[in-house]
């Protein structure tokens, strides 16, 4: 009688969570409005798009987190199955264009390394190396990967999806740390349940391996308090890389503070590395002991980790005062102007059920008294508190959301039951992903700089001259696309930006203090690389033209018609999702 009434019970939860699956789409949908992200925007990406088709679909993938949650594979072999799972789902997107013209920043600085050498790249970056804002660990690595495997895009992508992937190995690892098995499992199936998230990670961008080195340093912090030996070294170096990795990660660092605070207080148990006992403070051996240990330990990290970051600092020191300098001029007041809701972020582009775990999660933890809890939790209230609402900027803290959230379904004691709902979350998460997201990234206007690369891939000749068309509105800089454009052509580019200057009377009516204000303003400030040196007009018989505007049909400059006279042959490439106000087509002139 007793099995009978829990049976009826758990299937009480699982029709209500499958029905609240289906709701939650619903009721997102029809609030579309509300969403305000830049680029993955319900309103924008649903043009065209069947709703009740999705709908639909919905219907069987709870059917199947219903039949995965009675299987206990997965638990069994959890490392691999989340690393090689996460990797799939994220290999699906690979088709994406680049959407963010960042990525022809880290790409030009990688290309520095890949022609000139890791000695110039080191010397040279932040100098005539335009390194922006950016710090030089990705582009070092990106440069790297060029230089000893291949100027490829699907090298680039096979990287960012391992760190992708041993993203959410990490997050199952810290959670099965701090509290046990199940908490890091649900953490890392969760961190699947960002339907952004899977937009991001084949881009060349830094944000997704961002996300990784900060889980990394404080999976191997906790590791070093815990253990000691060889972690220490593994932590420090680790720090040292996150360190380098993106500005706003010295801010997230902080909560290697709360770490060593939490672990003067508490500290393992006996019974396992998942429990911990209350520090009693009592005067005894024992809590002296512990407490000497873990500033030793903590000591040891903190200055080796320093010291490495001190030597590079002090060697670029102008080079980073000069970008602190800009973001602090610039891009911070600027992140008032460019910020998204946290209701985009934590509705539309994190799956509600995952939000409404989380803030669960700090009453429960709350209740218990729950030291530990602080360890996962500050990196979003630094978040909310400092009200970051541009979510490219918090994207490295999504690891810590999967957790608290996990943390707050495992109060529900049936296991079962929990496996269901994240398994509902993340196939909910997965069919926006690849049945909206995805194709809406395939209609971005930025595809055209993809089709057209793989298409000079596909006529002969090795050789590339490439013209932009100055814009109408100064939005953006169209030189940048060159290097996207190169990323997807194995030609030689060879490219001469046209000059240009601001005026009330021309550019759009923009003068150049207000071009300093413009969001994309990187890219009037691009300084052409040395390896796209001019044509040899000796090789004008091998010679493939392409020209980059940001509107259909204009009419070229005369240097321009010359260069194509008696070319036979003209490939347009012109999708436009008619939304963002930078767009390029690419025209093709062959023989």
């Amino acid at each position: 009688m007793d099995d009978n009434l829990h049976r009826l019970k758990k299937n009480d939860y699982i029709l209500i969570f499958s029905i609240l699956t289906l709701l939650t789409y619903i009721t997102l949908f029809v609030s579309r409005s509300l969403d305000d992200n830049r680029l993955t925007n319900w309103q924008w990406a649903f043009i065209g798009v069947d709703a009740s088709k999705i709908f639909f679909i919905l219907i069987p993938g709870i059917v199947l987190a219903y039949i995965f949650s009675r299987v206990s594979i997965i638990e069994r072999h959890p490392v691999i199955c989340l690393f090689f799972f996460s990797y799939i789902i994220s290999a699906l997107f690979w088709r994406e264009p680049e959407v963010i013209v960042d990525a022809s920043r880290y790409f030009t600085q990688a290309k520095h390394l890949e022609f000139y050498g890791v000695g110039y790249f080191l010397q040279e970056w932040g100098k005539d190396i335009n390194a922006w804002t950016d710090l030089p660990l990705m582009p070092f690595l990106y440069g790297l990967i060029f230089k000893f495997f291949a100027e490829s895009r699907p090298y680039i992508q096979i990287f960012t999806t391992f760190l992708f992937s041993m993203t959410v190995v990490l997050t199952y690892l810290i959670g099965k740390t701090l509290w046990d098995e199940d908490v890091g499992f649900f953490g890392g199936i969760l961190l699947l349940g960002m339907p952004y998230l899977f937009t991001q990670v084949p881009l060349m961008l830094v944000d997704v391996p961002t996300m990784f080195f900060l889980s990394f340093s404080i999976f191997a912090f906790i590791k070093a308090m815990d253990r000691g030996g060889w972690f220490i070294g593994l932590s420090s170096i680790v720090i040292f890389l996150t360190f380098f990795s993106k500005y706003s990660t010295w801010l997230m660092l902080s909560v290697l503070v709360v770490i060593f605070l939490i672990y003067l207080k508490i500290h393992p148990s006996p019974k396992g590395m998942g429990e911990f006992n209350a520090h009693p403070f009592d005067g005894g051996g024992q809590g002296r002991g512990w407490h000497r240990k873990i500033l030793y330990r903590c000591l040891l990290v903190t200055s080796i980790a320093v010291f490495l970051i001190g030597v590079v600092f002090l060697y670029k020191f102008d080079v980073f005062s000069e970008q602190i300098r800009l973001l602090l001029s610039y891009q911070k007041p600027g992140l008032k102007r460019w910020s998204e809701s946290f209701i985009s972020t934590f509705f539309f582009q994190i799956h509600p059920f995952i939000t409404a775990a989380a803030l669960y999660s700090v009453y429960a933890a709350f209740k218990k008294k729950d030291l530990k809890y602080l360890i996962i939790c500050w990196l979003v209230f630094l978040v909310v508190l400092l009200q970051i609402k541009r979510i490219r900027y918090i994207i490295m803290v999504f690891p810590m959301i999967s957790l608290m959230a996990s943390y707050g379904l495992m109060q529900a004691k049936n296991k079962e039951i929990v496996k269901f709902i994240s398994l509902c979350i993340v196939i909910s998460a997965l069919i926006i992903a690849v049945f909206v997201y995805l194709p809406f990234m395939q209609k971005i206007s930025m595809v055209n700089l993809k089709a057209g690369g793989e298409f000079l891939n596909s006529i002969e000749g090795s050789d590339v001259e490439v013209f932009t068309l100055l814009p109408v509105t100064p939005v953006a800089n169209p030189a940048v696309s060159v290097p996207i454009l190169d990323l997807f052509t194995k030609k030689r580019v060879h490219y001469n930006p046209p000059s240009f200057t601001f005026t009330k009377k021309g550019m759009g009516g923009l003068t150049d203090e207000e071009i300093q204000k413009l969001p994309l303003r990187f890219t009037w400030e691009y300084k052409n690389p040395g390896y796209y040196s001019a044509i040899n007009d000796g090789n004008k018989k091998d010679l493939t033209v392409v020209v980059i505007s940001d509107k259909l049909g204009e009419k070229l400059p005369y240097y321009i018609e010359q260069k194509i006279k008696g070319f036979s042959r003209i490939k347009w490439f012109n999708v436009s999702e008619n939304i963002f106000s930078y767009s390029t087509f690419v025209t093709v002139y062959y023989r």
